[in-house]
């Protein structure tokens, strides 16, 4: 009896151990045909990316595909610093700038998860400031009027952005540009968001609640608001419950100071070629995420990331709020997240066939939107040049990354695209 005990003991350690083995090798590197892709064909998607560099329409990049849970494809192209002639590496850290906003998203579907909020409630509710805000309304002759909103935004609102908020450049600019918030770059603030966000709450938005869709600062008030309800600043409430359940060790607001190195290189694209972006600059600039006041974080744009890092957080969303054994959200707040949520008369105004969803862009319809992907794909991008997508259909997680702000007129994106898409096999 005390053998048969023995053995049973080394089998269910066996089994553990091989759980355990496998759960961990999520996102691992396999050959491209173990997940139906064709080696072969990605090596055409190498080819051209590497002429882009050489071509000098870009520094350097890092592409990452990964299907069926596996990494098919992980590949840097270039220089992290062509001044310096430093390689770029599949380690390269990069700033994400608005693929920020879809972590802080899940973010406030963890709060509503612990039942700490709704996303049907007002902000208000949380935040004073904003039960009752302010919309300009634009006259003929180019002023405008100042008029109370309808009714008070609420927290959805907030995630598929239709609360109105503009990132300060619209009717009523020249009120953001006298309060100094105009734009999406924070990481030179020297006060907590807290501060900047309480001070747009006076300030006049662009439309009513819910009757438009508008890009801005929509997902820096959600960062503050995750602050206000769990109690932590919002670097602690993201590290604590999406980073570090992740693995994500590599994405910070602001990088230690022993992983600068590591940090790609801004470029701009000029009519003379590349150029090197001001040291620390504005919004078009290096920016000061490795020196600076260290006190603004940005739920809209202040993230840094790897390839690998943010490919874990896609993979997470994409296996219905699970990874490596850790549950972040439940698979149906994946669900609700990931469908369109705006009305039939607000229009998505960037891409045909798409809506948005709790802090994504969702396919809707692939023919009127005309390039290569599924129904059902979400993703985003950001003000660097980066972008991602999820295709559940082709169980496909893509991260793209390069430091390229004005982009100018490359289309490395659309090729990305079809080069992926055109290398699949099953």
């Amino acid at each position: 009896m005390r053998t048969l005990s023995f053995s049973k003991f080394l089998l269910f350690a066996f089994v553990s151990l091989l759980y355990v083995g496998t759960t961990a090798q999520e996102l691992a590197k396999v050959p491209a045909e173990q997940v139906g892709l064709s080696s072969e064909r990605l090596n055409v998607l190498t080819k051209t990316f590497q002429e882009y560099v050489d071509d000098g329409e870009l520094s350097g990049a890092v592409a990452l595909v990964a299907r069926k849970g596996k990494v098919a494809y992980l590949q840097s192209f270039g220089k992290n610093d062509m001044e310096n002639n430093i390689p770029m590496t599949e380690s390269s850290i990069f700033r994400i700038a608005s693929q920020t906003k879809a972590v802080i998203s899940v973010g406030v579907m963890i709060l509503q998860e612990r039942g700490q909020l709704l996303i049907s409630d007002p902000l208000g509710k949380y935040m004073p400031a904003f039960m009752e805000t302010k919309v300009a309304v634009a006259k003929e002759d180019g002023s405008y009027d100042v008029v109370k909103a309808k009714r008070p935004i609420t927290v959805r609102d907030l995630l598929t952005h239709t609360s109105g908020v503009s990132y300060g450049s619209g009717i009523a600019k020249d009120q953001w540009k006298a309060a100094n918030i105009q734009g999406w770059y924070f990481a030179d603030r020297n006060e907590p968001i807290q501060a900047t966000i309480n001070r747009m709450a006076d300030l006049p938005f662009e439309s009513q609640p819910g009757e438009k869709w508008v890009y801005g600062y929509n997902t820096d008030i959600l960062g503050a608001l995750i602050e206000v309800v769990s109690g932590e600043p919002l670097d602690v409430f993201i590290k604590k419950n999406i980073l570090d359940p992740l693995g994500m060790n590599d994405t910070h607001f602001y990088l230690p100071k022993d992983k600068r190195q590591r940090l790609a290189t801004v470029y701009s694209a000029t009519e003379n070629g590349l150029e090197r972006a001001p040291e620390p600059g504005h919004m078009v600039g290096q920016g000061a995420y490795v020196n600076g006041p260290r006190k603004s974080f940005s739920g809209g744009a202040g993230l840094l990331s790897t390839a690998m890092d943010y490919a874990k957080f896609l993979q997470m969303t994409l296996n219905k709020g699970t990874f490596n054994g850790k549950q972040v959200i439940s698979p149906k707040t994946v669900e609700l997240m990931t469908v369109n949520h705006l009305a039939s008369d607000v229009i998505y105004p960037w891409e045909n066939g798409t809506g948005f969803g709790l802090g994504f862009s969702v396919v809707e319809d692939l023919g009127r939107r005309g390039v290569l992907g599924s129904k059902g794909e979400y993703g985003w991008g950001g003000a660097y040049h980066s972008s991602y997508w999820v295709d559940p259909e082709e169980d496909l997680v893509v991260v793209y990354f390069t430091q390229l702000i004005p982009a100018g007129k490359i289309d490395d994106h659309g090729k990305l695209r079809a080069l992926i898409y055109q290398a699949l096999t099953d």
